[in-house]
């Protein structure tokens, strides 16, 4: 990968060749996460803005020579990325924001966002030669991971809290995945993933702790500039769990305008639950991360130590980023306005960002002139016990059209 110029440790700041290191830094250990660094200029001579133009392929390997993969690695056979940047014209009209757009990630194979990590997390899978191959979870990282491996034939083996919700569940056992269903926290999960890593000799995919996640992430803001004629946005916003999404909103942009196909970052907002928000608590007092308790209807960013909060902290700094939170009422909400405005489903982790969108348009921090984008990074299928808490179901009825009349005229129906 002449491309690739260097894995960085945070902490330390020492950098390796990729061929050195697997994971995290071997001096700080696994708190020691790594960022992937770029020769631009090399990049510049293999990808040309305006040869994109002319590119048939639909996919986030359009940006093959942005990402870290060797340049002859064959593609994963599952069709990620690219996926529709709407004007929401409607939802436009009812907030009076005719700059607004949401950005569908729940239409990626799996139904997630993560489908864009875990295309890139394959990959270096197979050029290690690794054909079995695990993760930990609440849900949708393990089911676009538990697809990726079953489209080459891999053996997959997903760590989950076991209140991980069924359809997560259900994608990960139709996929052929082995599961283990842990009595205990996404973070206990993570750690035991990382212990059967040590033990077994499976590829991990665990976020932050595999330095290349970020990079398939960052393909969504590549898009979300190429489908907006490569102006940035003015605001982005996004849920936050882990913060490798956050990162590799704020990564994309940066990589964009190191290449001078943009002319400004936008500000990226991360948007966390009430109930799990470690990261906006060390932005907003500007302290050291900290373990929160972590109960949120947003199962997806329900996390207590946010394993990429080194780099999103560090990210939300260098680029005047900022942090909002959302209560799981106002998650809810977001889910039935998106629902019935825009015609799209999002789980409540997908919506936390717009939620946070209709949070900043309250405290009056968005201006009508400007373009904003909410990614939406899950689709509401994934968790529909969570979407019927948002809505009210009706009464059944006898099948005659006096039942029909009558349902008509109750208060019931919405």
């Amino acid at each position: 990968m002449k491309h690739v110029r260097a894995l960085k440790c945070l902490l330390c700041s020492r950098e390796f060749q990729p061929e050195e290191v697997e994971y995290t830094c071997s001096t700080c250990g696994e708190g020691g996460i790594l960022e992937v660094l770029y020769d631009y200029d090399r990049i510049a001579l293999l990808l040309r803005r305006e040869n994109l133009a002319h590119d048939d392929d639909r996919s986030i390997w359009r940006y093959k020579p942005l990402l870290p993969v060797e340049p002859d690695s064959p593609r994963p056979p599952l069709a990620v990325g690219w996926s529709p940047l709407y004007p929401v014209e409607r939802l436009r009209h009812a907030l009076n924001l005719p700059g607004l757009f949401v950005k569908d990630d729940g239409r990626n194979p799996t139904a997630s966002l993560k489908d864009r990590a875990s295309a890139v997390g394959i990959v270096k899978a197979l050029e290690r030669g690794a054909r079995e191959v695990t993760c930990a979870s609440t849900g949708n990282a393990a089911s676009s991971w538990a697809g990726a491996a079953a489209s080459l034939g891999l053996k997959s083996y997903i760590f989950v809290p076991q209140t991980a919700p069924q359809g997560k569940l259900a994608q990960l056992l139709v996929f052929g995945a082995t599961i283990f269903p842990v009595t205990g926290t996404y973070d206990q999960a993570f750690d035991l993933a990382i212990e059967a890593t040590a033990r077994f000799g499976w590829y991990n995919r665990n976020t932050a702790y595999n330095p290349y996640l970020v990079e398939g992430k960052k393909t969504v803001a590549l898009e979300i500039a190429e489908q907006l004629g490569w102006e940035a946005p003015d605001k982005v916003f996004v849920s936050v769990g882990d913060g490798c999404i956050l990162s590799g909103v704020f990564k994309g942009f940066a990589d964009l305008l190191a290449l001078g196909w943009i002319e400004r970052m936008p500000q990226v907002i991360g948007v966390q639950a009430e109930g799990s928000s470690a990261i906006e608590q060390a932005w907003r007092t500007h302290t050291p991360l900290q373990p929160s308790p972590a109960v949120t209807i947003a199962d997806s960013i329900s996390v207590s130590l946010p394993r990429n909060g080194i780099m999103a902290l560090r990210d939300l700094e260098r680029w005047g980023g900022r942090m909002l939170t959302v209560t799981d009422e106002e998650i809810l909400e977001a889910m039935r306005l998106l629902g019935r405005e825009a015609g799209i489903f999002g789980e409540p982790a997908g919506v936390t960002g717009l939620a946070g969108m209709l949070k900043a348009r309250d405290l009056g921090l968005l201006d009508q002139k400007e373009r904003i984008v909410a990614i939406v990074t899950g689709n509401g299928l994934k968790d529909v016990a969570s979407a019927l808490q948002a809505v009210r179901m009706p009464p059944a009825i006898p099948p005659t059209l006096a039942a029909v009349e009558e349902a008509l005229n109750s208060p019931v129906l919405p």
